[in-house]
């Protein structure tokens, strides 16, 4: 069964999903922060079928979130290392992380723990306004169509009700 690509759809979340949405391609950026750089640590660190991670990490590199750079020639193999698109995709898995702890871990406690090198402190992910540093909160929030939302479809009336 063929998914619907959401590549093109005026909306970041649409976008961001098509290209990160399935449930590996996070993970595998995980263990890429995690210090995982060879094919063979990422298949043995998630328990991921070769075929589907070889796919995920060449569309990884495709994308431009990972880099791929040969480390032996006979037989090629390869480190995949983050470019600094793929760097930037940590804070969302650091705010995925922060939501789970809160609502999914059990009376255990959180599975694993930031550690802030720069300051010592343990720590977790807050989203913040970028202008006052205030929490961002969906209840003080508006969404409002930016220059880039197609004209066309600006004008259709569900459109307009929802961005106002």
């Amino acid at each position: 069964m063929r998914r619907t690509s959401l590549a093109h759809w005026p909306c970041s979340i649409a976008r961001a999903l098509d290209l990160l949405g399935d449930q590996w391609t996070p993970l595998v950026l995980r263990e890429a922060f995690y210090g995982v750089r060879r094919f063979d640590d990422f298949q043995t660190s998630l328990g991921i079928a070769r075929n589907t991670l070889a796919e995920r990490l060449r569309r990884l590199v495709d994308e431009g979130l990972l880099d791929k750079r040969a480390y032996q020639d006979e037989p090629p193999r390869y480190d995949y290392v983050p470019t600094e698109k793929g760097r930037d995709f940590y804070g969302v898995l650091a705010a995925m992380a922060r939501w789970g702890d809160r609502w999914l871990s059990g009376a255990e406690g959180v599975p694993v723990v930031l550690h802030h090198e720069r300051c010592g402190h343990d720590t977790h992910a807050e989203v913040v306004c970028a202008a006052c540093r205030e929490p961002l909160r969906a209840e003080d929030t508006a969404a409002r169509l930016g220059p880039g939302y197609p004209p066309r479809l600006a004008e259709r009336p569900d459109v307009k009700r929802r961005f106002g």
